[in-house]
């Protein structure tokens, strides 16, 4: 992916991973090839995090990247011969894009109560060029967060954040969403966007008096592939445990109340959310979008066939892998009330999934309700149908949970 000519077009750049057995958990490396062919070098095996948007320097000599890491994306460099690795632009922000000429560098920088804005690097300074959103977030109230560290259920380190309402009282106690970021191979970050992974629904919450619990469980990025891998054809076991193990060290703080606790989110946050529900009885509303459930109702007809094979073997040669981690086959342990949603064209989690999800509870005479949004993909792109996800977000929540 991304391929970049260096400055004087006798080589190329490039992401790519050497490791297709193990499909997106395989870390992205940076690498390097002679613009008329030849052998590739891969710059970056021994860093273990994910790379993107590679640029050359202007003597040719190195190569920028963003470098994703520990809740962050921030900006590296490396040598084309593999050594010299630097962090360049680092703290605690994001960074989505960036270009880079001489001395110069010019980072987009998000950070929690900020969206993207330019900045200039020069002589180990970072500035701020723009001040887009000055205006607006001046007149509004902000959320405070707090990254966290815990450890899991067997040890694991674990990181995430916790976004507190305006004017926070760490004496009262707070309802609480369990929010779940899709993939699984991302991670919640400090950045005003990166850190909402599919919609802006923390930052909705938090307006309406929610404590939102952010975790980054194994199979997220940021952390090393071993990380990553450890749900490999394991769904919903360590990763389960991670997010429970991050509302416990939340509610131990003393401000949430237990009572009140919520859980969510889209894609593979759904299908968390689906484990969750079916594995606990403590949270009192959940909302499950773009989500799968019976795995093998999937083969054929959405977009990840090589991958489901790579991962868990021919539906009809290794059966048990399949059904095993299929939470569609603990449907009726479910007591959770459930907003199932998602978009009818979603050919990475199909509707077919919540619509079978949401016809099984009903059938058990749970409280459940199901809502599709027509001639949608995998993230409703429709305005209208943007503002109706968040309102139906906060009305189920405040129903059930607040």
């Amino acid at each position: 992916m991304s391929p970049e000519w260096s400055p004087d077009g006798t080589k190329i750049a490039y992401i790519t991973t050497d490791n297709r057995e193990k499909i997106w958990y395989a870390t992205d490396n940076l690498a390097i090839i002679p613009a008329n062919g030849g052998q590739p070098s891969l710059l970056t095996e021994n860093l273990d995090r994910n790379i993107s948007k590679p640029k050359f320097s202007v003597d040719g000599k190195s190569i920028f990247f963003i470098l994703k890491e520990n809740g962050t994306s921030i900006i590296a460099s490396i040598g084309t011969s593999g050594k010299n690795f630097k962090r360049i632009i680092n703290g605690d922000f994001s960074i989505s894009d960036f270009s880079a000429g001489g001395s110069l560098i010019t980072p987009l920088i998000s950070r929690f109560q900020e969206p993207g804005e330019i900045y200039t690097y020069e002589n180990d300074q970072l500035n701020k060029l723009t001040n887009i959103n000055e205006g607006i977030l001046n007149t509004v109230e902000k959320a405070s967060m707090e990254k966290i560290h815990f450890k899991s259920e067997d040890g694991a380190k674990i990181e995430g954040f916790v976004i507190k309402p305006p004017g926070f009282d760490p004496s009262l106690k707070y309802p609480a969403i369990l929010w779940i970021h899709g993939g699984p191979v991302l991670q919640f970050e400090y950045g005003y966007t990166n850190l909402y992974l599919f919609s802006d629904a923390p930052a909705i919450f938090s307006a309406n008096g929610y404590v939102t619990i952010l975790i980054n469980p194994r199979g997220s990025s940021g952390y090393g592939q071993a990380f990553s891998e450890s749900i490999f054809a394991d769904w919903g076991n360590k990763d389960y445990q991670d997010v429970i193990a991050g509302v416990n060290y939340v509610v131990d703080m003393g401000y949430v109340d237990p009572n009140r606790l919520g859980v969510g989110g889209w894609s593979y946050g759904g299908v968390l959310t689906n484990y969750v529900i079916t594995k606990t009885d403590r949270f009192k509303g959940a909302i499950s979008g773009a989500s799968e459930a019976l795995y093998r109702a999937d083969y054929g007809h959405d977009q990840y066939q090589l991958a489901w094979e790579l991962e868990l073997g021919l539906p009809w040669e290794n059966e048990e892998a399949w059904e095993r981690i299929s939470p569609f086959n603990q449907v009726v342990k479910i007591t959770t009330p459930t907003l199932w949603m998602g978009g009818s064209d979603d050919w990475n989690c199909p509707i077919l999934n919540s619509e079978q999800m949401y016809q099984a509870m009903k059938r058990l005479g749970k409280v459940t309700q199901l809502v599709i949004y027509p001639g949608e993909h995998h993230n409703p792109q429709r305005p209208s149908f943007i503002k109706d996800r968040l309102e139906r977000f906060l009305q189920w929540f405040d129903k059930y949970v607040k």
